[in-house]
């Protein structure tokens, strides 16, 4: 079996241009007007638009490696490194704030030049005790050939299979002194085509004993910001990259398995893309009804529970709520919920479910709803 970092001409990428030249003009177009409905917002919902996105990539970007973080700690440890004024800040453990040290380099210095220096220090903060897990790893550097050969497999033992070979330890330094040169060099080609080359190049090239995936998409992280020209994001290629997974898995295989032509990979990557910019246009509009929500409550005066609970409903919050639920959430009995409830009704923001008695529950105020009530 012959990968593609074993082919003659590695790593001479080409691709047909005409396949790629219409929905590159279309992702790019979608930028634009993201990025332009984002100009027009105040400060305020830019930033909390911007932190939601954030918080979604690193989230998503361990979970793609099968690690699950807490979303309240990641959006704390942001708004902390960032200097965000933010309520009800939960602390964050040292994991969590180098995972996000990583993200937070790569997009808010993006124009900063990519070193070999800078991707050790990044794998150094993502893995601060020098454990992955149970095992101990080389940290901040190349993997070493003691190492062994960087193999992804799946499968039981005796039935396993060998999904992709990384190059050797020994081609390392040679191999990453040429990435290196290619990612800070000015070519012809658009920087989210670049982009998803090199998130390609560099987890092909798996430099590190581990993490190479989350540092491969910090990588892209960059690179697409550049494309953006901003330092504040407002779209989320890993979260994207997450809920398609599967096919992320399938799509680097067959490429690291072909040929140079690696027109199959870019064109997975530009239509990932064009999705996680639909994702992030809903992702605004929750955004912006949360605002709205909290507009309509400015005048009343709420009480810390009630501001709790409203908080979760507009965010991650699932299902409806109910007393239970509420007094759970708030930590109250279920007759101070009932008058919470009641009185979140009264002001428009919580609306009451057909459902009656022991199933009575409740939900957000809708935008058109909230537009009907404004008009009367």
């Amino acid at each position: 079996m012959q990968w593609i970092h074993q082919q003659t001409n590695w790593p001479d990428f080409y691709w047909d241009e005409q396949v790629l030249t219409t929905p590159l003009a279309q992702l790019r177009a979608q930028q634009g007007r993201l990025l332009g409905k984002m100009e027009h917002l105040g400060f305020a919902l830019r930033e909390e638009a911007s932190l939601n996105a954030l918080a979604s990539d690193v989230v998503k970007s361990s979970a793609i490696e099968g690690e699950q973080l807490n979303l309240e700690e990641v959006r704390s440890s942001i708004a902390r490194q960032l200097g965000m004024d933010q309520g009800g800040l939960v602390p964050s453990n040292r994991h969590v704030d180098g995972i996000v040290e990583v993200l937070l380099d790569a997009t808010q210095f993006y124009q900063r030049p990519l070193t070999e220096a800078r991707l050790c220090g990044w794998h150094a903060a993502l893995f601060p005790t020098g454990f992955s897990g149970l095992t101990p790893i080389m940290v901040g550097m190349w993997r070493p050939p003691s190492a062994g050969e960087m193999q992804v497999i799946s499968g039981a033992y005796g039935r396993s299979k060998v999904h992709f070979e990384a190059p050797a330890a020994e081609r390392l330094e040679a191999e990453m002194a040429a990435f290196l040169h290619w990612f800070t060099q000015d070519q012809p080609i658009d920087p989210v085509i670049k982009a998803a080359i090199a998130h390609f190049w560099f987890v092909t090239v798996h430099p590190f004993e581990d993490g190479n995936g989350r540092i491969a998409r910090a990588i892209a992280d960059m690179a697409l910001a550049r494309a953006d020209q901003s330092a504040q994001r407002f779209y989320s290629m890993s979260a994207q990259i997450e809920a398609e997974r599967k096919d992320y898995y399938a799509q680097l295989e067959q490429q690291q398995r072909g040929t140079l032509d690696i027109t199959p990979w870019l064109h997975w990557f530009l239509s990932c893309l064009a999705r996680a910019l639909v994702r992030a246009e809903e992702a605004l509009r929750g955004v912006l009804h949360k605002s709205r929500v909290w507009q309509q409550l400015q005048p009343r005066a709420v009480n810390e529970r009630q501001r709790v609970v409203m908080n979760r409903m507009l965010g991650d919050f699932e299902g409806f709520m109910n007393t239970s639920k509420y007094a759970k959430m708030a930590k109250c009995s279920n007759d101070t919920a009932l008058r919470d409830i009641r009185a979140l009704v009264g002001w428009g923001v919580l609306v009451q479910n057909p459902a009656q008695g022991r199933s009575t529950s409740y939900r957000v105020v809708s935008g058109d709803e909230l537009a009907i009530l404004h008009k009367h």
